[in-house]
């Protein structure tokens, strides 16, 4: 009896040794490959020199041809960017011109005086309004004191009445665009009164 026992007790342990041993070999199948598996596929899966060089002419005319797709967006998007600015500049004196047309007809037509003196004003205050839409203004420097940011000096005169280093006459005005001078008023800059420029060397 007890002999029988022992055998089933042998038995029961093989086949729990054997349900392990299955359990581990399982495991093995499943479980991730090593660092050394990896390296044997990779070697495996090593392309050849031809085949290397075949990928990687794939690689460069694929960047090659999405640079030129690039570089024509960025043409058409200047070229378009460009003419809507032509466009919006531009627009504001369409108006002007119509008016100097009219005035040109005027002056032939007529010895009014007035009339003509009239249609230049008309002109004028249309040449403002496309400056307003532009976000230009003009800007006098007479009286002012003398700003290289600002003006750009063509002459210097002595003035009795104006003290040195102030625009004593102005040739042009100026333009700013925003805050930016698009160009500086050309002026004429009081020296002082006669002498003083002399007294002051002494």
């Amino acid at each position: 009896m007890s002999d029988d026992k022992e055998k089933k007790e042998e038995t029961f342990q093989e086949h729990i040794q054997e349900e392990q041993k299955c359990s581990e070999e399982s495991a093995k199948e499943n479980a991730p490959a090593s660092e050394t598996e990896k390296a044997q596929e990779k070697e495996e899966k090593k392309l050849t020199p031809e085949e290397e060089l075949a990928q990687l002419q794939a690689k460069y005319l694929y960047l090659q041809a999405e640079y030129q797709n690039y570089r024509k967006r960025m043409v058409k998007e200047l070229a378009d960017a460009r003419r809507f600015a032509i466009e919006d500049t531009v627009q504001p004196f369409l108006a002007v011109y119509d008016f100097l047309s009219m005035a040109e007809m005027a002056a032939q037509q007529s010895d009014n005086i007035e009339a003509i003196r009239q249609g230049l004003m008309m002109i004028i205050a249309e040449y403002r309004k496309a400056f307003e839409e532009l976000s230009l203004k003009p800007f006098d420097a007479k009286g002012e004191k003398f700003d290289p940011a600002l003006h750009d000096a063509v002459a210097h005169e002595s003035s009795e009445e104006i003290e040195e280093g102030v625009v004593s006459k102005q040739w042009n005005c100026g333009f700013k665009l925003g805050e930016k001078v698009l160009r500086p008023a050309r002026v004429v800059v009081s020296s002082g009164a006669p002498g003083e420029e002399g007294k002051k060397e002494e």
